[in-house]
């Protein structure tokens, strides 16, 4: 419910007045229009033009009807008339091709490079901004947001000039040529405008709570799907669908609830709106029969008094999406204008530092996520790797092993301490320079969606095809590669579903080994996988950490036994620290607890 209201929320401010600070905040999303501003010029000019000769073009029925009562104002002949009509239309038809194509050319290539800049600004943000956002959230801004503000550069903006331009330029024509019949449509015309748009907005209201309703029965399916084998396993499909059937329900509440109104509003427009215009239409037709007006000009009043009401009820709409575009176009913003942890350029560019030796200190550091501030998950760590060690992280769950290891990524700022490679701070290398220095095999490998070959490159984008099979051959990955029969070319599938567990690690392990860091991460590498898949995978992470700074995150202790030094953490704090002897030595240690416990079991 909560998002549901702030979804409603959200709708309802972007329908608020659009008040200067807004617009031209907003108009810094625009900005990526001035590369193409002689195309966005020339479109204007055709559209200015084009309107124009609309404007003419609806003139000509009523002089031809004058025309053929004997009583032409401008002299012209039928014949004459008739091959004015074609040559202007031909001249619209021109400029408003020239238009829309000029305008397609601003739109698509601007907000093209909109999009690329808000993913380059996604893909640089820190994880703590990341965390709190769903990743629908964040794809909506590239694509739904986006998308709204392109319809209003390429379409809308247009329109509602346009409408602008007719109906300034109708209202003209009416009151420079019939200015009595302007005097009564101006004090029958606006009352009933005004209350169309006011019955207009309530229904618009109504249509937001039914999209912001259909939202809600989207993340239901969303939810749903992702978490199908967890539905499944707790056979709660029914308890599923009628959920979705409570939301579908309010849906189709709210939907019939707009309905009726709008069929209200039908009724109202075709009873009052074209009363109104019969009703001036009337009052014209009394002012020919007096000899008052020509049977022309009446055709023209007709004509006009449609067009102005028509661009009336355009604008309010097109106002409407235009000031839904700046609510989109605030939502981009917030996120461009976050700080990135790094830029693109020094992504790309090439290493600018000598390879680090991998000596890690953590001294005295304290940490708590910042989703949680009041909860320390690190409480005073300090600890030495000298470089070129092998150490385990071990202990309870939520004891801190992971955190340490998101911290040496900087993933996420420390609360006090420091954490030092090589003798420096962390925080004094280049970031991107910095975490090309520092591989990891993470528990759950989550692959790409392409080939196997563009998920091992990935650990160095641009690899010869010979430096990914090395790599697979030191993964122990390449004997089941080449025996499936696209080899390399092998899709994988979303998140690598069409490898096994222990395939995906060997795929992950040839990555690292493929970026050749100074400093290796494992977290529960192991875990996950059958003893035949887990003594490949750990052969293949033994010939990984040869010559690197390895930490180990393992709760199986069997896989730590060799490492140079073991960590016991409990409650974010060391509580024991040495080999795997010394530390089996200690009759009352927790890690003699945790051994005997899994080697007893085992």
């Amino acid at each position: 419910m909560s998002m549901a209201r702030n979804r409603a929320d959200r709708a309802e401010g972007e329908q608020r007045k659009l008040s200067g600070e807004r617009l031209r905040r907003s108009l810094k999303v625009f900005q990526y229009i001035l590369p193409y501003k002689w195309p966005f010029i020339w479109g204007m000019f055709f559209l200015v033009v084009g309107s124009g000769l609309f404007l003419v073009i609806m003139k000509l029925p009523g002089e031809i009807l004058n025309i053929i009562s004997g009583e032409s104002k401008y002299g012209l002949s039928t014949n004459m008339a008739f091959f004015v009509v074609i040559a202007l239309l031909a001249v619209q038809s021109i400029f408003s091709y020239l238009r829309v194509q000029l305008f397609a050319v601003v739109s698509e290539k601007s907000m093209a490079a909109l999009r690329r800049d808000l993913y380059q600004k996604l893909v640089t943000l820190g994880i703590p901004f990341l965390e709190e956002r769903r990743v629908g959230e964040l794809t909506s801004r590239i694509t739904s947001d986006v998308t709204q503000v392109q319809g209003v550069v390429s379409l809308t903006i247009a329109e509602f000039i346009r409408q602008i331009i007719v109906f300034l330029g109708g209202v003209f024509i009416i009151v420079f040529t019939m200015p009595k019949l302007a005097l009564i449509m101006l004090a029958t015309v606006p009352i009933v405008v005004i209350s169309a748009m006011f019955f207009g907005r309530y229904i618009r209201k109504l249509m937001r709570a039914r999209q912001d309703q259909l939202a809600e029965t989207n993340v239901v399916v969303e939810e749903t799907m992702q978490s199908i084998q967890t539905v499944k396993a707790y056979t709660n499909e029914d308890f599923e669908v009628k959920r979705y059937g409570a939301s579908l329900t309010e849906m189709v509440r709210i939907s019939l609830k707009a309905a009726r109104m709008r069929g209200l509003f039908a009724a109202f427009i075709i009873f009052v709106m074209f009363g109104a215009l019969f009703f001036i239409i009337w009052q014209a037709a009394i002012m020919v029969e007096k000899g008052e007006m020509l049977k022309g000009d009446l055709l023209d009043f007709a004509v006009f008094t449609g067009i102005i009401g028509t661009a009336i009820a355009s604008l309010g709409n097109f106002y409407t999406e235009i000031v839904s575009a700046i609510g989109a176009t605030e939502r981009i913003l917030d996120i461009m204008d976050q700080p990135s942890e790094v830029t693109v350029q020094t992504l790309t560019a090439p290493e600018g530092k000598a390879r680090f030796s991998g000596q890690i200190s953590y001294r005295d550091v304290h940490f708590s996520y910042p989703s949680r501030p009041d909860v320390p998950v690190l409480k005073g760590v300090s600890f030495d790797i000298p470089a070129g060690s092998k150490i385990a992280l071990v202990g309870a769950s939520g004891g801190g092993k992971s955190t340490i290891m998101q911290l040496l990524l900087q993933f996420y700022g420390l609360g006090s301490g420091e954490i030092l490679v090589d003798g420096q701070s962390i925080y004094a290398y280049e970031l991107s320079l910095y975490r090309q220095n520092i591989g990891i095999v993470p528990q759950e490998v989550l692959l790409f969606g392409g080939s196997i070959r563009e998920n091992i490159a990935y650990g160095r984008p641009g690899s010869s095809d010979e430096e990914i099979i090395q790599a697979a051959r030191q993964a122990n990955a390449w004997d089941f590669i080449h025996s499936f029969p696209e080899g390399l070319d092998t899709l994988v599938g979303e998140r690598g579903v069409k490898l096994s567990g222990g395939q995906r690690q060997r795929v992950a392990i040839a990555r690292a080994i493929l970026k050749d860091p100074a400093i290796l991460l494992l977290d529960e590498a192991t875990s996950s996988l059958d003893a035949e898949s887990e003594k490949l995978v750990q052969e293949a992470l033994n010939k990984l950490m040869v010559g690197r700074t390895s930490i180990i995150i393992a709760h199986r202790l069997a896989t730590v036994r060799d490492v140079d030094c073991i960590y016991v953490l409990d409650g974010g704090t060391i509580i024991e620290k040495g080999t795997h002897d010394e530390l089996s030595a200690i009759p009352d240690g927790a890690y003699n607890a945790l051994a005997k416990l899994q080697f007893e079991l085992a």
